[in-house]
């Protein structure tokens, strides 16, 4: 049996780094948790307090949901090109990296972008990501959370039908990983990747060129399929 990975940590620093604030303001947060119910710490580090990231981050996103609820977005054309930092603004984050963050740590939970741009020069290339405001109108109207409109009932999507046997260094994404690994649905595969329950599959085989999202050969899903079967 193998035993539980133990929780990433993060300090006040490092998850300021990542959502956009000062230190202060995590340490503020944290102060006021019996009002907004941020998560205690998990640990110390010195004189510093440590958080577990994954419940961090799912607290602010849960936070960033109910923001979206109730946000607006300005009129735009629907056809229009954003960036990660515009995307962000005009879904009503005051983060300008959460999109950033939604493709990061989060597969499958965001849409791919439209367009992306191959920049920069051959010994220093970067890529630029850009969405339509349409998609991002879409996917706020349909975007998966704990939140929902009275009266509308969401469910995730299907899994699809994945083979286990299959070419077995075929690259596969999150929404194929999280069928082999028999998860209900493509967010709860992120949020057990997020946390270090999914310790084969942390360094991905391999980067879509469309969008850089994260690729993992069959034959290593399985073989966490495997890791995972005597726990389950």
């Amino acid at each position: 049996m193998t035993s539980r990975r133990e929780p990433r940590l993060a300090d006040a620093a490092e998850i300021a780094a990542e959502q956009g604030l000062s230190p202060a303001r995590i340490s503020m947060l944290y102060s006021e948790r019996a009002e907004n119910g941020f998560p205690e710490i998990a640990g110390m580090r010195g004189r510093a307090r440590l958080w577990n990231r994954a419940e961090v981050t799912e607290w602010f996103a849960d936070r960033s949901q109910a923001r979206l609820r109730e946000h607006t977005p300005p009129s735009r054309n629907p056809e229009d090109l954003l960036n990660a930092a515009e995307a962000s603004r005009f879904l009503g984050h005051k983060n300008s990296n959460q999109v950033n963050t939604y493709v990061r740590d989060h597969p499958g939970y965001f849409p791919d972008p439209d367009v992306v741009e191959e920049l920069g020069t051959s010994a220093n290339p970067y890529r630029r990501q850009l969405w339509r405001v349409q998609t991002l109108l879409d996917w706020m109207a349909t975007r998966p959370g704990r939140g929902q409109r009275a009266g509308v009932k969401r469910t995730a999507p299907p899994l699809p039908d994945v083979p286990v046997d299959g070419n077995p260094d075929e690259l596969l994404g999150a929404t194929q990983a999280a069928a082999l690994l028999a998860f209900k649905s493509v967010n709860t595969f992120s949020s057990s990747l997020s946390q270090g329950n999914l310790p084969l599959l942390e360094t991905p085989d391999a980067l879509s060129q469309k969008s850089g999202r994260r690729r993992w050969t069959r034959r290593r899903i399985l073989e966490q399929t495997a890791q995972r079967s005597p726990r389950r």
